[in-house]
């Protein structure tokens, strides 16, 4: 790999240190904060976690394409609804779009919220114009979003110890 880069575990381990860190620091009580600053602010954390990614690793453009999205929509729609709480499918496409800059069709994702209501994994609660998904299933998606993180790094690991002998 490159001589002055981190490891991967360094990088966990400082990711991780990162967001224990703002989480102990910042105690707050889901009442007292303002429902519509929480989509925000939420939308900042998650940026500033990505921009972490992105400068834990060796690469100037690291991007996170449709197809990545796609094969990982689960995962990622779990990670958005832990954070938000509760929130609905049209603020779920609209955080995909800022946040991974990819277009998912209505189509695409409602199916997939369907599936994990389904399977008791995800909570809906009929508004009068919408429908709220929370967590059902806390321990289902700790393991669901550990899994699929091992096996990323997995292979990105893989990939880094052929790269020196291509």
């Amino acid at each position: 790999m490159y001589e002055n880069s981190r490891t991967v575990e360094s990088v966990l381990d400082e990711l991780t240190r990162s967001i224990l860190t703002d989480s102990q620091s910042n105690p707050s009580d889901p009442a007292l904060e303002s429902t519509e600053d929480a989509p925000k602010d939420i939308e900042r954390q998650l940026d500033e976690l990505i921009e972490q990614v992105h400068g834990a690793f060796p690469a100037d453009d690291v991007q996170f394409d449709e197809a990545i999205v796609r094969d990982n929509l689960e995962e990622l729609l779990l990670v958005l609804i832990a954070l938000h709480g509760e929130t609905h499918g049209k603020e779920l496409i609209s955080a995909l779009t800022s946040l991974f800059e990819t277009q998912l069709s209505p189509g695409t994702v409602y199916p997939t919220l369907h599936e994990l209501e389904e399977a008791d994994v995800l909570s809906m609660h009929a508004k009068v114009r919408t429908k709220e998904y929370s967590i059902a299933d806390e321990a289902y998606v700790r393991s669901t979003v550990e899994r699929t993180m091992v096996r990323h790094l997995a292979f990105g690991l893989l990939l880094s110890a052929v790269l020196p002998r291509l």
